[in-house]
This record gives structure tokens, sequence and C-alpha cells, in this order.
């Protein structure tokens, strides 16, 4: 993945502030996703993205306990276990995908633990959508809920089970929902419900009321998301990872 970097300003104290970048995604056949963050990744925010067949595209928002400096290793076994779990259990042209879906929550578990040396927290929303159906198929391992915009209003996706990490044994389940035209589904780290001003938080609140205005784009979404965090703080955050992941159906 290739950041998008706006203006860098090296050598000055304003290159050292927090900007929110954005990640190229892959492109997708009646849809767009995008991913935005800012540049000050000192959490277990992990975002992945990739395709893993002529119709489906897997993707997912992680979110490892711990600073990055210590977790790194658990970090690359994540990334490393989605992506080639994710090609491998979604790849068959005719498949259950609720099953997969569920299986991969399950490799990604164990990886986890594995990596972590015992038990290590990791909310979790990894979703499959199938282009040919207009549907996502998710599972939501005590993360953040994903937001599901249609003509009707926006819609919760709540947990499915519990984080990743914690239990060798940890069933969850597997929903499908469908994303109609001009549909979107957008997810957000913890980093963004829980930014704070005045002792308020930010919360989904504050998403749904970036999704609520007509976007140009996804990426224009994804940035908008991250723009208001920051106009809500008064500056850019430094509490927390602080991600947005958009992904959005076409006419």
């Amino acid at each position: 993945m290739k950041a998008l970097f706006s203006k860098l300003g090296f050598g000055s104290k304003r290159a050292e502030a927090p900007e929110i970048l954005q990640a190229e995604s892959l492109a997708l056949r009646g849809a767009d996703m995008a991913v935005a963050y800012f540049s000050s990744r000192a959490g277990g925010d992990f975002h992945d993205f990739l395709r893993v067949s002529p119709n489906r595209f897997l993707f997912g928002l992680l979110d490892v306990a711990g600073k990055r400096e210590t977790n790194a290793t658990v970090l690359e076994a994540a990334k490393t276990c989605f992506r080639s779990s994710g090609e491998h259990l979604f790849a068959a042209p005719e498949l259950n995908e609720s099953d997969a879906m569920i299986e991969l929550s399950r490799r990604l578990n164990l990886e986890i633990m594995r990596a972590a040396g015992g038990v290590r927290s990791c909310p979790a929303f990894a979703g499959c959508y199938n282009e040919d159906l207009g549907t996502v198929c998710y599972v939501n391992a005590g993360h953040t809920p994903g937001l599901l915009r249609d003509d009707s209003g926006i819609v919760e996706l709540p947990a499915t089970g519990l984080p990743l990490g914690l239990f060798a044994l940890a069933p969850t389940d597997a929903r499908i929902v469908g994303l109609g035209p001009k549909g979107s589904l957008v997810l957000v780290s913890r980093g963004v419900v829980e930014a704070e001003s005045k002792h308020l938080e930010f919360g989904l609140d504050g998403v749904e009321s970036v999704m609520q205005v007509g976007s140009s784009s996804q990426k224009d979404l994804s940035r908008r998301i991250l723009q208001r965090v920051q106009d809500f703080m008064n500056t850019a955050p430094k509490h927390n990872d602080v991600t947005a992941l958009t992904l959005t159906r076409g006419d």
C-alpha cells in the first residue's frame, strides 16, 4: 500500500504534527473503498484489504492492545494471517461466506495468542464484500460498531463475539448485510469515538453526523471524518491511533 502524503514540510516543527494520510485501495467493481488515518501511529490499529477472488474483496480493521513498540510482533503476525488465510478461505468460486468468515476469525484469534505468548486483547471487524451481490459478510469481535447507511437511515452493526486474543475457544457469529445503491459502510477505530473535548466524546454520533452530509467520494468521506475529529478536539489527536475505513456502493 502506498500512503499519499500532503505537504510534509521537513525541517520544521510543523512537520512533527500528525497529518491525515490516506491509503490507496484496490479497484472495486461498482463500489469504492478508502482508508484515512493520522500519521501518529502509537497504538495497535491495523487495517488491511485485498482481493481474494474475482468477485470478493476482504477488508479488516483490528486494534491490538498495547503500544506499537511492544506489539509489533503481534501486529505482523495478525497481518500475515489475515492475508494468507483470507486468500485461502475465500478463493473458491462457490463457498459459504459465513463459514469462511468464522474460520478466518478462529485462525486470527489463535495466531494473535500464539504471537503474544498468551492473552492479548484485539477487537476486530472483518468483512467480505461480494461485488456480484452487493453484500458484506462480516464478524465484529468486540470492535466499535460499524455504521451502515441507506435510504432509510443509519444502523449500527454491533459485536457478534468477544475480542480476539482472549480465549483459545472464542465463538463468534458472522452476519450478512446488503449495500443498496449509494449505500455506505463506515468503520472507525476506538480512537475516533473516544476523542475528547471538554469532557465530551466524539462518539458514534459524531461519525453519523458526517455520514449524513453528502460526499463526492469515499476518499472524501473518510478524510472528512478525521478532519471533524480534529476540529472537535481543536488539535490533531495524539491519544490513540485514529482510523476511518469507508465502503460505498455506486448507483
